[in-house]
């Protein structure tokens, strides 16, 4: 039978390994493809997006009624509060930013596209390692959803 200290040699190994594999991870090429919005979701269930037509991938987009430059600039806002978050490319009417778990580090790709002339804003977020988010990236969108109303009712 292993010692304790011997299973908490192989604990911390393991975690190591996790966290060594979840830095490693590179951002995949271009989120946007040409000319017909964000990239769908995989397969696994870690990813939530606007533009999924299937129900478990599937979120409402950000809506808003004021001028697009408005709204934009407010989700700019909202998204700099984000525990843990960075700015990895802006272009006009595109975002794309890295949020990392608090305790692993793993990092989820959260990306917006501004469809102004339809009055929304495509959202997708996704988790670049593993298989199963635990409803994270869903819960991100729907706070990220709730602080933009909050925003926009408060003068």
């Amino acid at each position: 039978m292993p010692s304790f200290a011997y299973s908490c040699l192989v604990a911390m190994i393991f975690c190591g390994t996790l966290v060594a594999a979840s830095c490693a991870a590179e951002p995949s090429a271009s989120p946007v493809q040409s000319g017909s919005g964000l990239k769908p979701c995989p397969d696994s269930p870690n990813c939530v997006a606007s533009d999924a037509e299937d129900e478990p991938h599937r979120i409402a987009p950000l809506s808003f009624s004021s001028p697009a430059a408005e709204a934009w600039q407010r989700l700019q806002e909202q998204v700099a509060k984000l525990p843990r978050a960075t700015v990895v490319s802006e272009n006009p009417g595109y975002l794309h930013v890295e949020c990392r778990s608090r305790i692993f580090g793993f990092v989820d790709d959260l990306e917006f596209e501004l469809r102004a002339a339809q009055g929304l804003i495509a959202v997708r977020s996704a988790s670049r390692t593993g298989y199963y988010d635990f409803g994270v990236n869903r819960r991100r969108v729907e706070a990220l959803r709730a602080a933009l109303l909050a925003a926009q009712a408060s003068p």
